[in-house]
């Protein structure tokens, strides 16, 4: 560490995860002591996450799950934290083995984190092991968003996604790149849209696979059956599954209490998402049947990663940071800057809407790639790791070139 590195504590220091046991104790303590309430009473998720789906998780947690498990997976690649704007943001840093590797930040969402990103890690950074090519490997930067996982919590409110976009082009900075890319879906989709419309020095082009833009101001047209369909899911999903958007809008430290008390709680919560992941959760559970990634241990892996570091209820400020009265108050008026780097944009089947092209194309006038696939929902990368790399690969193929040696961290 430099004298400037300790004197702006801008140094990067390596991380590795080491929970101790008795953590571990507490959490299984606290599953056996859980207060059920009755069965809910329809025969739907209508009322919520349904009885046998968390009853089935619980008992999963308390006897089968193995967090040690993902405590390895994670301490087996490179992981560090770096202060930057007042929080300790902690990150996984992957340099691919290959020549000219394009390097690349990534962003999760909620109810997300790391975790559900590890399986592409291997995809991106090293393509010939997966039938790739090395041509198309990148450097993979993953961060946690402040508040989430291992990165500490903000001390003061404005941590918005703007401001984690910011933090990112920092990041990248620090490190030592100057020409690399971004990718996000959910929240991570507003991180890198707004990296996309702020254009720091280096960014090159992004690629996200949720649009933010549809839950904004922006008018889209309804013309065609696609342009009606994607309508017609959002208006559903704002009627019927808004509530844990709202609800950690405007009132995130209300259930931060129950996030941070009862594992069970938590646990409900992040299921509470959209209906195709929901769906595919349950079935792993209820049925034993996992669709794609989505196994009983991944899926708990990223609920205990909440559980441990007490990020619940930080996780839920994080709404109202980026999308509460406080933060639609000061955009009000502010038509967003345009994206002026490159934008690709890949539409999952499974999504909450089903983005047509011309909705994309409305809201990047950069657009260069679009795709739809046939497989994959809202956890794309998590669900099909493999598919999620090859379009991210395919995104970014038009960008690539020389690449410029980067120091080590």
């Amino acid at each position: 560490m430099t004298a400037v590195e300790q004197k702006s504590g801008s140094a990067i220091r390596p991380f590795s995860v080491s929970v101790p046991e008795e953590a571990l104790t507490d959490l299984r303590r606290r599953l056996a002591a859980t207060r059920w309430p009755t069965r809910e009473l329809v025969a739907d998720r209508s009322q919520g996450v349904q009885s046998a789906t968390v009853q089935a998780l619980a008992r999963y947690w308390a006897t089968d799950h193995d967090w040690r498990r993902c405590e390895a997976r994670l301490n087996a690649l490179p992981q560090f934290t770096t202060e930057i704007d007042g929080v300790d943001v902690h990150f996984v840093h992957v340099r691919s083995p290959h020549a000219d590797a394009m390097p690349l930040v990534m962003t999760h969402g909620w109810p997300g984190s790391v975790v559900e990103m590890l399986d592409v890690v291997g995809p991106l950074t090293d393509p010939p092991a997966y039938g790739g090519r090395a041509e198309d490997a990148f450097d993979l930067v993953l961060p946690s968003l402040p508040g989430y996982g291992f990165s500490s919590e903000p001390t003061e409110p404005g941590w918005d996604v703007a401001r984690v976009a910011r933090a990112w082009a920092e990041l990248m900075r620090r490190l030592g790149y100057d020409r690399y890319v971004a990718q996000g879906g959910d929240v991570g989709a507003g991180v890198t849209d707004a990296m996309g419309r702020q254009a720091p020095g280096g960014l090159v082009g992004i690629h996200v696979n949720l649009l933010v833009t549809a839950l904004g101001g922006l008018q889209f047209p309804t013309d065609t059956e696609e342009e009606r369909a994607a309508a017609a899911a959002i208006a559903t999903f704002r009627e019927s599954g808004f509530s844990y958007f709202l609800q950690m809008a405007t009132r995130p430290q209300t259930i931060g209490y129950a996030l941070l008390d009862s594992p069970v709680a938590l646990a409900a919560w992040l299921l509470d998402h959209d209906t195709d992941s929901y769906e595919k959760i349950a079935r792993a559970f209820v049925d034993g049947q996992p669709t794609g990634n989505l196994t009983r241990d991944n899926v708990l892996d990223n609920v205990t990663l909440y559980w441990l570091t007490g990020t619940g209820a930080s996780a839920a400020r994080s709404y109202w940071d980026s999308y509460g009265v406080a933060a639609a108050a000061a955009a009000a008026g502010q038509a967003p800057r345009d994206v002026a780097v490159p934008v690709g944009f890949t539409t999952f089947p499974g999504e909450i809407w089903r983005t047509p092209r011309s909705w994309a194309e409305l809201s990047y006038r950069t657009l260069g790639y679009f795709n739809e696939v046939d497989r994959g929902g809202h956890f794309a990368a998590w669900e099909e790791p493999e598919l999620f790399a090859a379009e991210v690969r395919a995104a970014f193929a038009p960008l690539r070139g020389p690449r410029i040696p980067q120091p080590r961290s």
